[in-house]
């Protein structure tokens, strides 16, 4: 296969996956290690894909990922962290989720649980949650972030500062409770930070955590859980 046809396959890869390692890209395209790496090598000096021990991620920083093409990235492995994150999560409780397409996973393993409060600035979550009479979901309001269905800015932090919650969601990090991450956000920087680790009891995930992350999270008494892959 030609460069200028397998170079785009492997970026339609990287979006679904997260990673792309050589010797699985040179397994499927049939071709040497020498010439993946010399892909990758090209892509990660267009700013296309960063490369790892390995192979390559999706490159970092300030550029996100479209959200419904985030939706459809490492989807077995958001189902399986969102049922997860489900099971530690008992009835009779009030839950905060935040924006992002792993707590919509988290939302759709919620169905069956009875007599939960749900606030949520994602209109998606709440619209999943709809389906459960047993649930009662409260929108925090704020401005309509179109691109994700989030609501944001002043209004919507004043409305989650209303409210004790049991169990509560920053951007995928639930504070005093499980933190949900697939592999993917592990090795990927964002332009903000918003909590620590440290200050999560429990993390679920797909993959094993990097050495120094997983050394860390010892040292802090955060309970790692691995999702089956």
């Amino acid at each position: 296969m030609a460069q200028t046809f397998r170079q785009p396959k492997i970026l339609d890869i990287a979006r679904r996956e997260g990673r792309v390692t050589v010797e699985r890209l040179a397994g499927h395209f049939g071709v040497t290690l020498q010439t993946i790496r010399r892909d990758l090598a090209e892509l990660a000096e267009a700013g296309r894909l960063e490369r790892v021990h390995g192979g390559a991620i999706l490159p970092s920083g300030t550029h996100n990922i479209g959200y419904e093409e985030r939706r459809g990235l490492n989807q077995a492995a958001k189902t399986a962290i969102g049922q997860a994150c489900a099971a530690h999560l008992p009835d009779d409780c009030s839950i905060f989720l935040n924006i992002g397409t792993t707590t919509e996973a988290v939302a759709a393993r919620l169905l069956h649980h009875r007599n939960i409060l749900v606030v949520t600035n994602n209109m998606n979550v709440a619209l999943i949650l709809a389906d459960n009479p047993a649930c009662q979901v409260v929108l925090t309001g704020g401005t309509l972030r179109r691109s994700d269905g989030g609501l944001v800015g002043p209004q919507t932090i004043d409305a989650i500062r209303s409210f004790r919650f049991d169990q509560r969601g920053l951007a995928g990090l639930f504070d005093d409770g499980p933190a949900d991450a697939d592999h993917s956000k592990l090795s990927r920087s964002a332009p903000a930070r918003i909590g620590s680790l440290a200050d999560v009891d429990r993390i679920v995930t797909d993959r094993p955590l990097p050495d120094g992350l997983a050394r860390a999270c010892r040292a802090w008494g955060a309970e790692v859980v691995l999702t089956p892959p």
